[in-house]
């Protein structure tokens, strides 16, 4: 993950504030060093140094405190405030190598401190600088020093050894600097991405968590189960209290075992199947959501959901939220629009549709003994269309459907298969009783527009043909009712083309 290189540039900067900030503390620290210097003059232990050199260091170094104080206030984080500062230690640490204050390790500070700001940069500015004072202090005093060393014979003898020495150390030091300042910046780095990745785990919680809270409002229960820390955790309740999950014995969490006792007896077994949380995951896996309706005993209709929230690379789960939701009105509607589309509309029976489909379940099983398929039409509909208009046929065919469906009652289903055209499927040991109980509705029956309704019936009883298929009774029962239909026109000496 790539760090934010806006939030790292303002760290950068904001830690430059800083420790410009403390620099200028140090640098009001060290302008203490004339009077320590002077209070070593008066008890014998720097008798080179004169006191001119301690007054002067002090009032210099009020001095650039006082510009370093300044630039501080108005550009806290620029870099040439940071090099004002790191420049005026330099220099003091040079005037006083040559104010004949011995000075070694005390060189190497200032690039020491430089590592502060995090800025390769600033640290080979001190290195270069810091070295450059070193070669130019040490040429200055030599003469001084090496009439002090008679061990040296010239000046330059004595100048080649120290800068020898102070070369290779200076070598040493920049190199463990450059070590340390490197570590220390790819340490921040580090610091940074894992910020970043942080900050990107906690957004992901914080959408998650107002997704969350956005499905609790629209389901009955929201609960969340987490198979890593094997916790059910209610996010509808205001304390959102985390239970344990024994997977070892336990196969339902504690909603569910409360709901169970609210669901329908004759699906309490589908149920628990269903929110089994021992197969939930295999179930789930490779899933965004499974989910199944039942039927609660006071409440009605009710949908259960788990929608998977993390997964491992291989698809299982291993975070699930678990919703249930009154689908009641929404099965209600459902029923009405199946029913609906099963449904003639002018005559409240059966329609085609359900007729095929009803037909294609009953040849999955095998055949009742009692099984009977009729099939009926209406006589005379084109002649009352033609004379009467089609209101009085409409009236007719209406009256034919109710004298079919109130005879057939609970033994069957009947259907407008087609304009005049009626099928019914019937369980019965007397078919014929059935077809003349219809003829005798019919003559009782009375319209508005007519007062006579004549219908042709015919019908297969499966204990007739046991070796017929489903097919072939709908066939003979068309059959039954065309010879019916023939001797009806005949007995009234009608052309049946005509009606």
């Amino acid at each position: 993950m790539n760090i934010n290189m806006t939030e790292y540039e303002s760290f950068l900067r904001e830690n430059r504030i800083k420790v410009n900030g403390y620099l200028n503390k140090v640098l009001w620290l060290f302008a203490f060093t004339g009077p320590a210097i002077a209070a070593g003059i008066k008890g014998g232990i720097f008798k080179d140094i004169t006191y001119t050199t301690c007054i002067s260091i002090s009032v210099v170094l009020i001095v650039m405190s006082l510009i370093h104080m300044f630039l501080y206030q108005l550009h806290p984080s620029k870099t040439f405030t940071c090099v004002f500062a790191l420049t005026t230690l330099d220099l003091l640490i040079a005037y006083m190598f040559y104010s004949h204050v011995s000075i070694y390790i005390t060189w190497f500070l200032v690039p020491l401190l430089s590592l502060l700001f995090c800025d390769k940069g600033l640290y080979f500015y001190t290195v270069i600088m810091n070295y450059i004072l070193m070669l130019a202090s040490t040429w200055l005093s030599a003469p001084y020093e090496a009439t002090l060393r008679p061990e040296y014979d010239s000046v330059m003898a004595y100048y080649m050894d120290i800068m020898s020495g102070f070369t290779i150390e200076s070598l040493i030091m920049f190199s463990g600097g450059y070590i340390i300042g490197k570590l220390t910046l790819d340490y921040f780095k580090g610091l940074f991405e894992q910020h970043n990745r942080i900050m990107s785990q906690e957004k992901i919680m914080a959408e998650k968590m107002r997704l969350l809270d956005s499905m609790a409002e629209i389901y009955d229960n929201v609960n969340l189960l987490d198979y890593e820390t094997q916790t059910e955790q209610s996010l509808r309740d205001a304390e959102q209290k985390k239970f344990g999950v024994d997977l070892t014995s336990q196969t339902h969490t504690l909603l569910n075992q409360k709901l169970k006792n609210q669901v329908m007896p004759d699906q309490v077994e589908d149920f628990l199947n269903y929110t089994n949380i021992k197969t939930l995951r295999s179930r789930l896996a490779q899933k965004k959501l499974i989910s199944a309706d039942f039927i609660d005993v006071v409440s009605g209709w009710f949908r259960a959901q788990y929608i998977t929230v993390d997964a491992t690379e291989d698809g299982i789960p291993t975070s699930i939220i678990y919703t249930t939701r009154n689908v009641d009105e929404e099965k209600r509607r459902e029923e009405n629009l199946i029913r609906i589309s099963m449904t003639d509309e002018m005559t409240r029976l059966f329609n085609r549709r359900c007729f095929d489909e009803d037909l294609q379940v009953i040849k999955e099983s095998p055949l009742a003994s009692d099984f009977v398929v009729f099939s009926l039409d209406v006589n005379g509909l084109k002649t009352v269309n033609d004379t009467k208009g089609h209101a009085a046929g409409d009236e007719l065919i209406k009256g034919a459907a109710n004298c079919l469906a109130l005879t057939i009652g609970h033994m069957g289903k009947a259907y407008r298969t087609g304009g005049d055209e009626f099928m019914a499927i019937v369980h019965t040991e007397n078919p014929e009783a059935i077809r003349n109980a219809i003829h005798d509705r019919a003559k009782d029956w009375r319209g508005v527009y007519t007062d006579e309704i004549t219908m042709s019936i015919g019908y297969a009883a499966y204990q007739d043909h046991p070796d017929a298929t489903l097919d072939d009774l709908e066939h003979i029962a068309d059959e039954d009712m065309y010879k019916e239909k023939d001797r009806f026109y005949k007995e009234r000496g009608l052309d049946r083309r005509a009606h």
